[in-house]
């Protein structure tokens, strides 16, 4: 993944994890599985499985307050390998430059919420098993990011910029699915699961929003990302393909359950990332018609 050089960074795209609930709503899980699959986890890995998934390091503040570090993120010199925190101002940033250029009504930027242990959000209190997920009803994205890193860890894939910024696309996916309507749509439909649940086809379209963004990253001037590669697009994939409903229960050892899943298989899920990436078009990420 290269970064633009002399490209600025809005860092007041990243939130802070303090203030209170507000109402519930149905908060919508993210690439990793929310909590159903906090479940296989423990299945796999034992009940202590979160003890050793620490919260972000803030270089000082409240914990959870995810803006400490990020006020120095202020331009792509900022952002280094090692930078994670940077790199997720820059990768937020060049996904809403292209949303808001093509969807009507996206309105001002939306925040991704980095968090340790605990979340106070709009769909209720999460803890940092719950993963990365969108809150339909304060439109943020919430993300626990070590918890991010040893999950794809426990998966068998290695978090990358690639690994991070599609999980964070995919997120954004769902903000995508709340502004056209369709998220409402499919939620009065039921909390289903099974391989051609709503559900499903959900975040089957959230996967194919992420590579329609991969396809356009870097044609903006303003974007701080100035492209990708192939390397990028395999270990995008290859994420995809670990948090496959199928992979997941193949690694709890009891065997692939369809009728269980809540995002879709690995082939699914590599299908509609690549079906966004190879169109470039989000009119092509229809996983509501026909077979996903």
């Amino acid at each position: 993944m290269r970064y633009r050089q002399g490209a600025d960074l809005d860092p007041s795209q990243i939130g802070s994890s303090g203030g209170g609930g507000g109402r519930r709503g149905v908060a919508v899980g993210g690439g990793l599985g929310g909590v159903v699959l906090l479940v296989i986890l423990t299945l796999v890995f034992g009940p202590g499985v979160l003890d050793n998934m620490g919260g972000i390091t803030d270089g000082g503040g409240a914990p959870g307050d995810g803006t400490t570090t990020l006020q120095n993120c202020q331009n792509i010199g900022d952002i280094d390998a090692a930078d994670q925190n940077c790199r997720f101002v820059a990768y937020t940033n060049s996904i809403q430059i292209y949303w808001r250029t093509v969807v009507q009504g996206y309105g001002q930027p939306i925040q991704v919420v980095p968090f340790s242990q605990a979340v106070s959000t709009g769909c209720g209190q999460a803890g940092s098993e719950v993963g990365p997920f969108y809150c339909p009803e304060d439109q943020r994205v919430y993300l626990d990011l070590d918890f991010l890193d040893e999950l794809f860890t426990q998966l068998g894939t290695s978090s990358s910029p690639a690994a991070e910024s599609y999980v964070i696309a995919h997120e954004f996916g769902h903000h995508i699915q709340n502004l056209t309507g369709v998220l409402a749509e499919a939620q009065r439909s039921g909390n289903q699961t099974g391989a051609n649940s709503a559900q499903v086809r959900v975040e089957l379209q959230a996967d194919c929003y992420a590579g329609v963004w991969f396809a356009h990253i870097g044609e903006d001037p303003k974007d701080p990302i100035d492209g990708i590669d192939i390397n990028d697009v395999k270990l995008a994939q290859k994420a995809a393909i670990a948090v496959g409903d199928d992979h997941i229960q193949k690694q709890s050892g009891s065997g692939v359950n369809p009728d269980a899943w809540t995002h879709g298989s690995s082939a699914q899920r590599q299908k509609w990332l690549m079906t966004g990436y190879q169109t470039g078009d989000p009119n092509k990420c229809d996983t509501f018609s026909g077979r996903i």
